[in-house]
Parts: structure tokens; C-alpha cells; sequence
């Protein structure tokens, strides 16, 4: 008989006729609590919590402790495979081998979600509570067919993401943003603010693409990435555009490929992502409250202590408040080629939401004064898009073409035209590239990165003067 017919003909002759009824009635606690949604507490799930249970009877703990993981694990599923072959029934080598799996996950990492943080496909993982798992591949969400076994194994999980980064979650901090040793962050949070479960959400650890990468997944064109590539090595200030989940910080860490080596760079953010191959980077990752509400260090700290720093470039995550200001001083204050992110659904409402948020520090600067920061500081705004299909595009490439305190005006250089949908909802279209100004083609052709021959250059520019005096 397999494994999950017998723990399901045991839950029936164990179970109790008064649980029965409740079941049946719909006065069971918990069936009442999640509100009619399907029990997912299946036969596979009982199983693991009763050899789970063997396990730890079975093993010496103060032994296990004194190995380093990898060695713990290979201990655990000596122990499971032998408690497999003495407790339970003949089974198949795939349920034998994922049922020592779940075991020694839930006794080691994070039960269930350990093979979706294995699986390079994944990009991002939602639990929405208990018997509720979404994953995100290629752009798309999909629901999961299994889930945990109870709310007190959810909870159990969560206790050991929160433990590792010495933080806490209960009713009376029932939010927290934390992130696994292998880098994925992790947003959690927890009855009574989640009504139906804790739900915790993980980011994946972005994969470190460079340009051609990104030009091979489609993301833009090699002109795109030509002149990208020009606007780095030349140092403009260079903000990257988009809403969640649009690829900004992979973008971000591709971009960064272009720093020559010998510059120094400093790096912020509040969960360290970005992964440069540069020999001399300053890596920087913002610190939250302790329980006691006390010692938090924000971006905008780092930021200003970078500046103390003598770097050549400085590259934040992203900026949500009044650190946005600091970095557009730093931009105008001699540290040129600096990189930023920022939420934003277009060009235009990126440097008006920049507008914004350097508004929310204590400096009471007037909008026009902000308005010539941001004229003076940033140069080119790459705009990213999750189209329909859910592949990520730069949508378009802008520069600043305003100056001092104008009314913000952008040029576009490049564009990606959509065509409408067909039936199959791919997403199709054409990349216009623009004339480049005759101001920033000079720039970048002083600074030794001239522009491709197929991209237009405006009439008046020195680089096509002297090329055609040659």
C-alpha cells in the first residue's frame, strides 16, 4: 500500500466523530477562519510531520550543532532514509526521495519553499497564508497546487526568516522586511493586519545580466545598448525608471558593467542586490529599527556619508524620500556618472516624482530651486515596462534638455512602438531611435564614446562638424 493511502486511512480511523461533524457542518475553527477556501492539509503533509517528529526523536541534537550545514544535511537524510525504510511501507524512489526532502527542509531551511528558491525560474515567490502559494515565472503568475500544512508551519517558517536577521514579528510588530543569507528579500507580515494569514513575499536575488544579455532577451536593441553604453562611460547621470517588478535593479547591475575598473564606486541600498565585478566598489546596505525602535541608519545617512567617502561614482538602489535630494547634490557636486532607480510609470513622471521626493526633507526648498537641481543633475531617464506578455522593455530613453529653472523638458532618443495585440498576446513592435542633441553628442564625443554612425546626431553638433571638415 503507498505511503499516502495508508496516512489517509489512518487520519480516517484515528479521527474523531465530533471532528467529523464539525468538518461536515462548517464549524470547524479553522475551516471557519479561512472562509470556505480548500484544505490543503493532505495525506503527504501528514506524513512529513509524523517522520518529521520521528526525526527529531531520533537524532542527537547537540551532535547536529556542531556540524557546518552541508554536513548537517547529508546527517539528516542518512537518518530520514533509514527511519524511511524501518517505519514506512515499499515505496517508489521519487516518493521515497521527496519525502526525505520535505522532512530535512522543514528541519533545515524553509520547508516548502526551499525548492522554489532552488529553482532558477522562479523570480518571485507569494505566500498567501497557509494553503495559498504564487510563484512569478517569465513575467506570470502561477498558482501553486500545494501549500503548508497549517498556519503553525507557516509561522514556524517565518520565525526562522526573522531569526536569522535578529528581528521579530508578532502582533505587536506584525510587519517586517528581512533577507535570506543567499540574498532574496523578504517582506512579511502577519495577522490582524493579514486577514486571511501571514503572506510573506521573497525576491529573488536578481540574476546578474549584462547589456548583451538583455539585448539577447529582447529587453532592447544593440543600438539601445550602444548608446547606453556611451552615456556610462561618459559619465551622465543616468536615472533608471519603472514600476515593481519591471527589472530596474537588473538593469542597474548591467549598466554598472560599463565603470572602467579604476574608478571607485560606492553602492547604496536598503537590501544589498547589485553584484559589480569592479576590484574597488564600497558596498552599503541601510539598517532598520531594533525592537526598541533605536539605531536605524536610512539611505539618506549613507548617502551623505558616501560623500566623505572620495567616490568616483555612487550608485543607490533606489530613492523613496528625502535622500533623493543629497544625490542630486552629489550629482552636481562633482561625482558625474552617478546611477539611481525610482518608481515611475513614465519619463515625465520620473522627474516629477523626483521633484517630490527631494520636497519631503527638512530643507524647505522652494520648487524652483528643486526644478535647477534636477535640470543640472540628471542627464539620461531609461524607462522600464512590464508589457502584457510579461516580458520587461525599455519603453524609452530620454534626456534632459531643459536647463536652470525651466519647465522640465525631455527629448526622446529612443522609443519602442507597440503594435496592438493579436490573439496570441505576444508583444510586437518597432524601436524609433530619435536625434541625439547636438549638446550630448559633443559630450559624449569629448569624452571619447562617440556615437554609433546609424544613431542621428542634430545638425550643429562639433563631433559632425569635424567629421565632415576630415
Amino acid at each position: 500500500m503507498a505511503l499516502l493511502r495508508r496516512a489517509e486511512n489512518n487520519r480516517i480511523a484515528q479521527g474523531s466523530p465530533a471532528d467529523h461533524q464539525q468538518e461536515n457542518t462548517g464549524t470547524h475553527p479553522q475551516r471557519r477562519r479561512r472562509r470556505g477556501r480548500p484544505q490543503r492539509v493532505n495525506a503527504a503533509d501528514r506524513a512529513v510531520a509524523e517522520y518529521h517528529q520521528l526525526l527529531v526523536e531520533e537524532i542527537n541534537l547537540e551532535e547536529l550543532s556542531r556540524l557546518d550545514p552541508a554536513q548537517q544535511r547529508v546527517r539528516l537524510e542518512r537518518v530520514m532514509s533509514h527511519l524511511v525504510s524501518r517505519q514506512g511501507p515499499v515505496l517508489t524512489s521519487r516518493e521515497r526521495q521527496t519525502i526525505i526532502r520535505r522532512v530535512v527542509d522543514e528541519a533545515l531551511g524553509l520547508g516548502i519553499l526551499e525548492p522554489l528558491l532552488a529553482d532558477p525560474s522562479v523570480t518571485e515567490i507569494m505566500v498567501n497564508g497557509p494553503d495559498d502559494i504564487y510563484v512569478e515565472r517569465s513575467g506570470r503568475l502561477e498558482k501553486l497546487d500545494y501549500g503548508f500544512s497549517s498556519a503553525g508551519q507557516l509561522m514556524q517558517t517565518i520565525d526562522r526568516i526573522v531569526a536569522g536577521v535578529n528581528r521579530r514579528v508578532d502582533e505587536s510588530s506584525p510587519m517586517v522586511d528581512a533577507r535570506l543569507p543567499t540574498g532574496e528579500r523578504v517582506n512579511i507580515i502577519v495577522p490582524p493586519l493579514a486577514l486571511d494569514g501571514a503572506a510573506v513575499t521573497i525576491r529573488r536575488f536578481p540574476t546578474p545580466f549584462t547589456l548583451d544579455d538583455l539585448v539577447d532577451k529582447g529587453s532592447f536593441d544593440q543600438a539601445t545598448s550602444q548608446l547606453l553604453t556611451a552615456c556610462v562611460k561618459a559619465r551622465l547621470n543616468v536615472v533608471v525608471s519603472g514600476g515593481t517588478g519591471t527589472g530596474k535593479t537588473t538593469l542597474l547591475n548591467a549598466l554598472s558593467g560599463q565603470i572602467p575598473d579604476e574608478e571607485r564606486i560606492v553602492t547604496i541600498e536598503d537590501s544589498a542586490e547589485l553584484q559589480l565585478q569592479q576590484p574597488h566598489v564600497i558596498r552599503l546596505e541601510s539598517r532598520p529599527p531594533n525592537v526598541e525602535g533605536k539605531g536605524q541608519i536610512t539611505i539618506r545617512d549613507l548617502v551623505r556619508n558616501s560623500l566623505r567617502m572620495r567616490p568616483d561614482r555612487i550608485i543607490v538602489g533606489e530613492v523613496r524620500g528625502g535622500e533623493t535630494l543629497d544625490m542630486l547634490q552629489a550629482m552636481n557636486t562633482g561625482h558625474d556618472g552617478s546611477l539611481v532607480t525610482v518608481h515611475a510609470n513614465n519619463t515625465e513622471d520620473a522627474v516629477s516624482r523626483l521633484e517630490t521626493l527631494a520636497s519631503m526633507s527638512e530643507l524647505n526648498m522652494p520648487y524652483q530651486a528643486l526644478r535647477d537641481q534636477i535640470n543640472s543633475a540628471v542627464d539620461i531617464i531609461v524607462q522600464l515596462t512590464r508589457t502584457a506578455d510579461g516580458a520587461r522593455r525599455v519603453t524609452e530613453v530620454a534626456t534632459v534638455a531643459s536647463r536652470g529653472r525651466e519647465e522640465f523638458l525631455l527629448r526622446p532618443l529612443m522609443r519602442f512602438e507597440q503594435e496592438p495585440l493579436q490573439s496570441d498576446r505576444v508583444v510586437r513592435g518597432a524601436v524609433r531611435l530619435y536625434e541625439v542633441p547636438a549638446a550630448l553628442a559633443d559630450r559624449l564625443w569629448l569624452a571619447g564614446n562617440p556615437l554609433p554612425e546609424f544613431v542621428p546626431v542634430e545638425d550643429g553638433a562639433v563631433c559632425r562638424q569635424r567629421e565632415v571638415t576630415a
